[in-house]
């Protein structure tokens, strides 16, 4: 796809501004109504869907031209897909898919942003988005009886991200993952030093090369290797072998697994059992690539039909993505049924749900916004009544974490992994 084939959805954007707040059947509180984190801290209709969407065709039809101040309005973009979703329940647009095609249009006119090189430099030097050595990969594992694929086999291949293996402070949530699935008899592996970036994140930025790298060099490896079973605790690593692997034709012919799914799977076939209490109140905090953005993809080809010259048809018929088919019963299933926790929910949650600040590449780029973002959801978990944030995406604990220090809020923020150990 490229951006002139989303040309008619650009046109028919109404400047109806749905893209800015969650659906109104869904507000319960006029305090925490707004979903998309960007035109909400900059209150410019440029910086929400719709006003990129009239960006997008204005720059197709060559009636602008690229200065920094619009780079700004593209990229300052969790791209968490909440405004795509709060679109669809009035008309079948495509904003998010515009912002993607919007980003990679950039990038191939080599507008580039400043705070984005670094971690491209990385990737494509160490195969990780956290500039660290690929050498140090599997680091994370040291001490841990689990051994490496490297040429054997496994029942589960355990990948544990980019996040996950550099980020020394969020070890201790991959190191118990590993020992759950220890104490729970499973054949699990990691590929140490051998793991690669799943490319999602680059792709988000705008290097859709990346992602198509990342897909062929993974795929091949895991053919390699035998492997038929992946269980991964990053979200974007899941949506990315799960959802972007399959829109640009490249779905891997094997389970994908994220860790709450196969620990929900182990809890319900009895073989893990959750025993001790776990007295505190906490709140989930739906992360964007484990929820709507993990739906799956759907392939669609034919063609529009206009009826009475106006009312759009599809050829075959179309079905959209609508957020509505992500990963959101089982982390609560999971919390649930952990004793003595009480789980208290938010205003804005599932497809619905405030991004954590950190996707897109603002974490990167623009980090005072992504800990904006953030500090606008512990307001939300703390309004609640919560003790804890808990989540199941390393991105997101890493940005409410910095939050939390940023802020001096005193909420404590957990994996749902960490608690899980709890109750073992």
């Amino acid at each position: 796809m490229a951006l002139k084939d989303f040309e008619k959805d650009m046109m028919r954007d109404s400047r109806c501004s749905y893209c800015k707040v969650i659906p109104h059947v869904m507000m319960t509180d006029t305090r925490f109504i707004d979903v998309c984190p960007s035109v909400a801290r900059f209150n410019f209709h440029g910086f929400s869907a719709g006003g990129r969407m009239v960006a997008g065709l204005s720059l197709l039809r060559n009636r602008i031209e690229y200065t920094d101040g619009f780079l700004d309005m593209i990229f300052q973009c969790q791209m968490d897909g909440a405004c795509d979703v709060s679109c669809k329940i009035d008309r079948d647009l495509e904003p998010l898919q515009v912002m993607q095609e919007l980003r990679i249009k950039c990038i191939e006119d080599g507008q580039l942003i400043a705070g984005h090189m670094p971690v491209l430099e990385g990737l494509r030097k160490e195969d990780n988005m956290l500039q660290r050595k690929k050498a140090d990969r599997g680091k994370w594992a040291d001490g841990l009886d689990i051994k490496e694929l490297a040429g054997g086999k496994a029942e589960v291949l355990f990948h544990a991200g980019c996040r996950y293996s550099f980020d020394e402070e969020l070890w201790p949530t991959v190191k118990t993952g590993i020992n759950i699935l220890k104490e729970a008899g499973v054949d699990a592996a990691i590929m140490g030093k051998d793991e690669a970036c799943c490319g999602g994140r680059a792709y988000e930025m705008g290097y859709e090369a990346e992602l198509i790298k990342y897909a062929d060099h993974n795929i091949q490896a895991w053919k390699t290797a035998g492997v038929k079973t992946i269980v991964t605790p990053c979200s974007c690593c899941y949506q990315t072998f799960k959802v972007l692997y399959d829109k640009i034709g490249k779905k891997p012919e094997i389970e994908i697994y994220h860790f709450t799914e196969y620990l929900d799977k182990l809890i319900k076939e009895g073989t893990l059992k959750l025993k001790k209490k776990v007295p505190i109140k906490v709140t989930y905090h739906d992360p964007c690539h484990l929820g709507r953005l993990s739906e799956p993809w759907i392939h669609w080809s034919g063609k529009e039909i206009k009826v009475a010259g106006q009312m759009i048809v599809h050829d075959p018929a179309k079905k959209y993505r609508r957020g509505a088919e992500g990963v959101y019963d089982i982390p609560r299933d999971i919390l649930k049924a952990i004793p003595g926790l009480n789980l208290v929910e938010m205003y804005r949650i599932r497809e619905y749900a405030w991004c954590c600040g950190s996707g897109g590449g603002v974490k990167e780029a623009y980090p005072e916004f992504a800990l904006w973002t953030a500090a606008e959801r512990l307001k939300e978990a703390k309004d609640v009544g919560a003790d804890a944030l808990v989540s199941a995406c390393g991105w997101c604990k890493r940005n409410f974490t910095d939050a939390v220090k940023e802020t001096g809020k005193k909420i404590e923020v957990y994996d749902i992994v960490d608690l899980v150990q709890e109750a073992l």
